[in-house]
């Protein structure tokens, strides 16, 4: 720690090791400018507020009353206890730090964090700077930092320890879809069984060596191609692409073993110059630390393409991998286009679908509207570019106006994406998602259905069908299969616990379904603070469902206009539907006095 003289409290050898008051305002003023801190300004108050108390040496006062007088204005008679708005809000401010350190601020020299179990910040140097600084070690006995995985030795500083307890719960799980078992939803805490010798891997962000600015890219799709080729297998677990690249390249493989319970750890690097790629890549045994697989291939960029070589890769990593299970299975599909402002694209569709935020979407869809307009043959920008045109419709995103309407885009471009590719998963999946907004349930379910057989290892896809399962009825088996995809994808967390959130809401399970909804940090997705705010609104706290449906009324003024419209287009139940009005007229949003699920609930003749 420091104190307001910039000095350290435990020495002068500490001094070294820890960043300056200097330091952590610089880090700070960093953080709080940055668009990927997704959180809303009165968060960046509480952890402004925290900092300032912490270098000016009054550690000791920042309580949850302290807070909640000084950053949301609550009046002397506050009790945290019955009015948790402090706790909530220091969980997303969490949530929000670690992501923001495992994604964008990789590079940030100084890590600020406000470990569980207090609300006083904590402050370390990621690594050891160039020069005369000692790189971090254990904080002294005493410091609470102690306690916390952000600041201790050989620790990933993208994993809280909360994950590292839920990663370790569930990572294991049943590779066969399974119905469930059961009235009572499971929490996502709850293991599930697993075949004896299910190989579980997780794929680490291949180093970028280059000399060239290609490079970077190169070393990005060849670790997603890696993953795409392993998902395949079905005698394998494979994390999710969002926590693998939320993996430093230099992190412990004895801690990942630890945090994450994986069996093997895949690493590599891709060194570049303007006409010469070399790719080294490991398979290793997390729990030992053995290397049981390497290779090193080096190539002519002028006599093969980068993409000819990533499949290589990919094929001979995952043979080793999956032994003795038998052969890969190798679709067909065309091969991606030698163009890496194209496939770029590509790449750039999974951080969207991450953040879900109508900038993200802008963007993405004009930059594959430019991939497919080159190349018309290439099945997987088809593919995403069909879920971006129906997010315009289902989120509201971008729209534009005229015919043909969103949903017939999306609809026009995954066949289209599935004529060229008839096995490419995420074009069954676009397929499916566009059929269920058109209104046309029991055809999209099916092409689900055929998309999670051809890859039950996909978490997007398996999440995606989970949610349009639970909407079509099917809300038990929806809950176990995105826990399932929460299990072997713990990085995109903010999507699936929405989704059980929602899930837990339609039971009835008001208490899980905020504790789920104040584990997601997606402050740019509208439909996130609505399903906030009928949530909050049936537990009667009021300030928070006050600041969601306003949030949400400024991002999506045309929803309630629309109400039967939107609730119609997501095919739910009357009594699904019904559930969410009631909770939406408690929490103050202008839904119509009577909707049409209403309506058909009332005028429904009994059964006899």
């Amino acid at each position: 720690m420091v104190d307001g003289s910039n000095h350290a409290v435990d020495g002068p050898s500490q001094a070294q090791l820890l960043p300056s008051a200097e330091d952590v305002r610089a880090e700070l003023d960093r953080l709080v400018a940055s668009p990927d801190f997704d959180v809303p300004a009165r968060a960046r108050k509480f952890l402004r507020y925290v900092v300032e108390e912490a270098l000016a040496g009054r550690a000791d006062r920042i309580k949850a009353y302290s807070v909640g007088m000084e950053v949301y204005g609550r009046d002397p008679g506050f009790d945290a206890q019955s009015d948790p708005v402090v706790r909530i809000e220091a969980g997303r401010l969490r949530r929000a730090l670690e992501h923001y350190y495992a994604v964008t601020g990789l590079s940030d020299p100084v890590i600020i964090g406000i470990p569980k179990g207090t609300y006083v910040p904590h402050f370390a140097w990621r690594t050891g700077p160039a020069g005369d600084r000692p790189a971090a070690t254990d904080p002294p006995p005493g410091n609470p930092a102690a306690r916390s995985p952000l600041w201790t030795k050989g620790r990933l500083p993208w994993l809280s320890a909360g994950l590292a307890a839920l990663a370790a719960a569930v990572l294991i799980v049943v590779m066969a879809l399974m119905p469930s078992r059961g009235t009572q939803a499971p929490t996502a805490q709850a293991p599930a069984a697993t075949p004896q010798g299910v190989p579980t891997l997780v794929v680490m962000p291949f180093a970028n060596l280059g000399e060239v600015p290609e490079a970077k890219v190169y070393a990005d799709g060849l670790t997603e191609e890696i993953l795409s080729q392993l998902a395949r297998f079905k005698e394998l677990t494979v994390l999710g692409r969002e926590t693998s690249r939320s993996i430093p390249p230099t992190a412990d493989v004895a801690r990942i073993h630890h945090d994450l319970g994986v069996r093997y750890v895949l690493e590599g690097s891709v060194r570049a110059t303007a006409d010469r790629l070399r790719v080294v890549g490991r398979l290793l045994d997390a729990g030992t630390g053995a290397v049981l697989w390497s290779q090193t291939y080096d190539n002519d960029l002028r006599l093969h393409d980068f993409f000819t070589i990533q499949d290589d890769v990919a094929q001979k990593v995952a043979t080793a991998v999956a032994q003795p299970y038998g052969i890969i299975f190798r679709g067909s599909s065309p091969a991606a286009p030698d163009d890496l402002t194209a496939y770029a694209c590509t790449l750039q569709f999974y951080g969207y679908r991450s953040a879900l935020s109508a900038e993200g979407h802008a963007a993405i869809r004009t930059c594959l509207e430019r991939a497919v307009d080159a190349y018309p043959n290439y099945s997987t920008a088809w593919a995403m570019l069909s879920l971006l045109y129906l997010d315009e419709d289902r989120f509201g995103f971008n729209t534009k106006p005229g015919s043909p309407t969103a949903i017939q885009r999306a609809i026009d471009a995954a066949r289209r994406a599935i004529r060229l590719d008839p096995e490419n998963v995420r074009a069954l999946q676009a397929l499916m998602v566009a059929l269920f907004f058109a209104r046309q349930p029991t055809e999209a379910l099916t092409v689900g259905e055929r998309a999670v057989a051809l890859n039950p290892n996909d978490t997007e896809l398996l999440a995606e069908f989970a949610t349009r399962l639970g909407q079509a009825g099917a809300w038990e088996r929806a809950t176990t299969l995105l826990e399932q995809a929460l299990a072997r994808n713990p990085g995109h967390s903010d999507y699936y616990n929405g989704n059980l959130a929602v899930h837990a809401y339609i039971r009835h399970d008001y208490r899980r379904a905020e504790e789920l909804i104040r584990q997601v940090s997606l402050e740019k997705f509208p439909l996130y603070h609505f399903v906030a705010a009928i949530i909050h609104a049936q537990l009667y706290m009021k300030p928070e469902t006050a600041e969601a449906r306003t949030r949400f009324v400024q991002m999506r003024p045309d929803f309630f206009p629309n109400w039967d419209l939107e609730m119609a287009k997501r095919n739910l139940q009357p009594e699904d539907a019904a559930h969410i009005a009631e909770g939406a007229r408690k929490a103050g949003f202008p839904v119509p006095d009577t909707t049409a699920a209403e309506t058909t609930l009332r005028t429904a003749i009994p059964q006899r």
